[in-house]
């Protein structure tokens, strides 16, 4: 028994020296244009999987078919997640092409059933993929809006997608964001269409 369990240690201490030596020596490729071997990328999305489901299963889902909830959903959506995500007829943007993981197709998949995790990923991102943790500059009401677009949002066709957009607010989230950019990181032609922040809060 001490045998194998001495084995065992020498075997974890031999395969750990070299994960590290592999890494500090660089022979890892951090490139998002090199996307990571089957099992590590099955073993990544259970990983971050699992950890959604966990971090989100106590949240309270509020009433997603309030329609004043999906369309300001709609601005905030065609603002802030559209680039990477898509909208009906817009089939791949630079974003989408370029990022790794490829951020999901939100026009396909919605919330994917579980509008307690997207609400839980839109407040806190995901760490290297590219997912911002929206929670830091946005509130809780403004990201449900989000969530109860995004339910709607596979059955929509490009000009119910438009209509709904127009006919928000456009970009507002009760406090806490800078000024709006373009992806080229020069001032977004049109600023955000925000009142009051005090107003915005619930």
């Amino acid at each position: 028994m001490k045998t194998t369990i001495k084995t065992v240690v020498a075997t974890s201490a031999v395969a750990g020296a070299a994960v590290l030596a592999t890494a500090y020596f660089g022979l890892v490729n951090v490139g998002a244009d090199d996307p990571h071997f089957p099992a590590v990328h099955a073993f990544l999305a259970m990983a971050r999987e699992r950890s959604i489901e966990v971090r989100a299963r106590d949240i309270e889902v509020p009433n997603l078919k309030d329609e004043a909830l999906i369309i300001a959903g709609a601005g905030n959506y065609n603002a802030m997640c559209m680039g990477c995500h898509l909208a009906p007829g817009v089939e791949r943007t630079e974003l989408s092409q370029a990022l790794y993981p490829a951020p999901p197709d939100l026009t396909r998949t919605g919330v994917g059933g579980n509008p307690a995790a997207a609400f839980w990923t839109i407040k806190h991102g995901i760490k290297a993929t590219g997912m911002p943790a929206w929670g830091k500059s946005m509130d809780d009401p403004y990201i449900w809006g989000i969530v109860a677009f995004l339910d709607q949002l596979p059955r929509m066709n490009a000009e119910q997608y438009a209509g709904l957009v127009a006919s928000s607010g456009g970009h507002q989230h009760g406090g806490g964001e800078s000024q709006p950019h373009d992806h080229a990181g020069q001032p977004a032609a049109k600023t955000h269409t925000h009142k009051d922040a005090k107003a915005h809060r619930h």
